[in-house]
């Protein structure tokens, strides 16, 4: 039986070859027509495919605004390079071993494949290949590129005689298309060479921290040698037979007339020469270290602006941000000196944002917690920086209603009464304890004078002159400022409910605890909201984004809104003028003498009722922020202060950590950014109009902010802010 079986296989080897010679008789095109007729339309449509899509897969790049290199993204490690960026002995190296005829053959060796496929029949196995440099490119760019699933990866493996024939007609049809030199370097630039190295570039500096263009003989050989299998003749898997291989590409090499044998037998006697371990990126936002969020951030960023992952991660596109490495450093050191990253249950953010002409540009994005995968050391790579969290950002909120009021002609220094109590109608039930079931209750935290201006309680934060404000006001308007300034996501449908925005929630509720800030809130939006006080009412999009540049340096145009002026310039010059009390004697006064800061600036301070979360909001004329503790385990508890932690009975207040974190920050940027002042402001919203705002209520129309030129309108000196 195996005489007969041999016999067989020979006559069939026979017969075959045979068939092939017939084919090399005859144009090898038109020869190999009939047999590929039936696929005809696949080859077009793979060899129109490989024409058009001349971009492989490569690197994409995020950095900071210097260009330092933040993360990389990529589906297949690849640096496509020139044939001028390819070492003459790795072109070399890879024609000895692979395809030794390459310059001679007109894509597919004839005579190659018929002695290989003989030998393969005669055998009973497949102990020869005859694949050229060209059918090795189709074949790996179907299966590399094309290939979307594995039907597809398994089609462009495939061992049928119709496979091979479509192959070797691809091939053929190469060379009408590319010189040799073009084929060669696509090759080069498409091929694994394992270890996630894509192309011969990744190759380079994986294996030997070089690159393609400085490749040395022996590590040309070395990496021409895994094509066969990158597996088997891997250097640190299998160093004996990666050697093994790599002397043979060297011998294949002499044969060549490339070395001479004084040459190989030098290379022959040389270690592998590989890097200790092998040499890669990280893949995505978790080779950003501290920047994890940030980047983060720009992904979300860019896919919300029609540039997905998916595009990114092949693309090879490089992504310039708007990060301020040295804000950057001064931002993560700040928060983790007030919050260890390791307590569980509690963690805090810190965002600054710097207001332009045309942008607010997040400069800086830390947290508490360091972005990666180990949960057990309270690793995250949950966007706490940039999603809603916790459980409000208290008395920060205060702003909102003081806007509101001001519009209505409430001045800055409008005496308000401070009862140590107050119950109201129709403004939600709950809050203080004995409180009537229909009504909403709220007392001072401390004893506060009975009465005092609105510049005065925007620095000390009594409750219930704001929550009095809202009851005459009503909390439409307040809502609405809030959003316009910054807090975006609570006009998003269903933000509250799955039904409702927090936005209408609120306004239809006409909740009265919402200028207390007990809703969740999003820490770079709530920073946004300093940004567009800062920026004289004018709201942009926080962006993280200078550029996006394609693989050829071209840009790439982002479909981004607008600037709009959310408050009067008016308005917010004299609010962010009243803020400035905060700083100089108020709740964040003993923060700012601890931390060492100096010098006029806008801000409020926040904390929700018994302590479950606490913010800061700052800005000087350039520099704006926020800084936001809250709870982020699975268990909601009150937070203390010194250390920041999870506790039994909160006593953490914005003036604590969140306070001291965004002064120690803004003490060594702030220079930067212009330096510390309070805007220049009209000085009749000092008095304002007090009849107006006595007959105000909350039927009355908001006016609609103007838009107004924007010029430096601040004031460097201490004369306001003393």
């Amino acid at each position: 039986m195996t005489y007969l079986r041999n016999a067989a296989t020979l006559v069939l080897a026979i017969v075959l070859v045979g068939v092939l010679t017939a084919f090399a008789a005859v144009p090898l095109v038109g020869g190999m027509g009939f047999a590929v007729n039936a696929g005809s339309d696949t080859v077009d449509s793979d060899l129109a495919d490989i024409d058009d899509n001349t971009s492989l897969p490569e690197v994409s790049t995020i950095t900071d605004r210097d260009g330092n290199r933040l993360a990389t993204l990529y589906d297949q490690r690849r640096y496509s390079v020139g044939s001028d960026e390819i070492s003459d002995n790795m072109k070399q190296a890879i024609v000895a071993i692979e395809d030794r005829r390459f310059y001679e053959h007109d894509g597919v060796d004839v005579r190659g494949t018929l002695r290989a496929l003989a030998a393969n029949f005669s055998s009973g196995a497949v102990e020869q290949g005859a694949s050229t440099i060209n059918q090795q490119y189709i074949k790996n760019y179907l299966l590399l590129i094309d290939a979307a699933n594995d039907e597809e990866r398994a089609a462009a493996t495939e061992t049928s005689a119709t496979r091979k024939l479509r192959e070797m007609k691809m091939a053929t049809d190469l060379e009408k298309r590319y010189s040799k030199d073009e084929i060669l370097t696509r090759y080069l630039n498409l091929i694994s060479f394992g270890n996630g190295a894509y192309g011969i570039e990744a190759a380079a500096r994986t294996y030997f921290s070089t690159t393609a263009a400085e490749l040395t003989v022996p590590q040309s050989a070395l990496l021409a040698g895994m094509v066969q299998s990158t597996t088997a003749h891997d250097p640190w898997m299998n160093p004996d037979s990666a050697k093994a291989r790599r002397d043979a590409v060297l011998t294949a090499m002499e044969s060549t007339g490339a070395l001479g044998p004084e040459e190989r037998d030098r290379f022959i006697a040389q270690p592998l020469g590989v890097n200790e371990s092998p040499v890669g990126q990280a893949n995505g936002c978790i080779g950003a270290d501290d920047a994890g969020f940030f980047c983060d951030y720009v992904l979300s960023y860019l896919e919300d602006h029609d540039l997905d992952r998916d595009e990114i991660a092949r693309g090879g596109y490089t992504v310039r941000t708007t990060l301020d490495p040295d804000a950057q450093d001064a931002a993560v050191n700040a928060v983790r000196s007030q919050a260890d990253s390791a307590t569980p249950g509690v963690s805090m953010t810190s965002n600054f944002i710097a207001p332009t002409d045309d942008a607010h540009e997040v400069v800086a994005m830390a947290s508490s917690r360091t972005y990666g995968l180990d949960a057990d050391v309270s690793e995250t790579v949950l966007p706490v920086t940039h999603t809603s969290e916790g459980n409000g950002a208290g008395s920060v909120f205060k702003i909102f209603a003081a806007a509101a009021a001001m519009e209505k002609g409430m001045g800055l220094n409008t005496r308000l009464d401070v009862p140590s109590r107050i119950e109201v109608a129709g403004m939600g039930s709950g809050g203080a304890a004995g409180c009537p079931a229909d009504r909403y209750c709220v007392e001072n935290a401390g004893d506060f004078k009975s009465s005092m201006s609105l510049r005065e309680a925007l620095a000390t934060s009594p409750n219930t002159p704001f929550v009095a404000m809202a009851e005459q006001l009503g909390t439409g308007r307040m809502t609405d400022i809030a959003v316009d300034l910054g807090l975006r996501s609570y006009a998003e449908p269903g933000s509250y409910d799955g039904d409702t925005s927090v936005a209408d929630f609120v306004k239809d509720s006409n909740l009265g605890s919402f200028v207390l800030g007990p809703l969740e809130v999003n820490p770079l939006e709530l920073a946004n909201v300093s940004a567009s006080l800062a920026d004289h009412g004018r709201w942009c999009e926080p962006s993280p984004v200078l550029s996006v540049s394609d693989r050829d340096g071209d840009t790439v145009d982002l479909d981004t809104p607008s600037c709009e002026q959310a408050l009067s310039r008016d308005i917010a010059d004299a609010l962010a003028n009243g803020m400035g009390g905060d700083v100089r004697d108020g709740t964040a006064s003993a923060a700012a003498a601890a931390s060492g800061w100096s010098g006029p600036i806008s801000a409020k301070t926040g904390t929700t009722e018994t302590s479950l979360s606490a913010a800061f909001l700052g800005f000087t004329p350039g520099l704006a922020g926020a800084t936001y503790a809250f709870n982020d385990g699975s268990q909601t508890s009150p937070l203390c202060t010194s250390p920041l932690r999870q506790c039994g009975a909160g006593n953490l207040y914005g003036g604590n950590e969140p306070a001291r974190a965004f002064f120690t920050a803004a003490n060594s940027l702030a220079a930067s950014y212009g330096g510390a002042g309070l805007p220049r402001y009209d000085r009749s919203y000092d008095r304002g109009n007090p009849d107006r705002y006595r007959n105000a209520t909350f039927t009355d129309d908001a006016p609609t902010p103007r838009q107004e030129s924007r010029s430096a309108g601040w004031d460097m000196t201490l004369d306001e802010f003393e």
